[in-house]
């Protein structure tokens, strides 16, 4: 079940939040990571579980370099955190925000799609 989205930061704790110019920049990181078509789907696969780059590579059908160079962007930003396990790494997601993020984005995107 997707999460229904309700705003959990009371207003004065969010007008705190949005005069804070690193919170600004950290949120605006995250939206921008969120904006490629193959992060979005690594982020959506590991929303399932955790992988290894050469399982998200087959989700993502581009190739291993490119899962890499992608991850470590996502790594970069704190949305997926790596394991490892033997001479392989397994991602996951970092947090259930970031799930929640996902969830939320398909849910408004077919929205949308049903409207047309």
């Amino acid at each position: 079940m997707i999460p229904q989205c309700s705003p959990d930061i009371e207003p004065d704790v969010l007008s705190e939040l949005l005069a804070n110019d690193d919170v600004i920049y950290n949120a605006t990181q995250i939206f921008d990571a969120l904006s490629d078509y193959t992060r979005f789907q690594i982020l959506g696969a590991l929303c399932m579980g955790e992988h290894s780059v050469s399982e998200l590579q087959e989700v993502c059908h581009v190739s291993q370099s490119a899962i890499s160079h992608q991850l470590r962007l996502l790594r970069d930003r704190g949305l997926v955190q790596p394991r490892r396990d033997g001479q392989r790494m397994m991602y996951s997601l970092s947090d259930d925000h970031v799930k929640m993020l996902i969830q939320v984005g398909l849910q408004h995107a077919n929205e949308a799609v049903g409207e047309d």
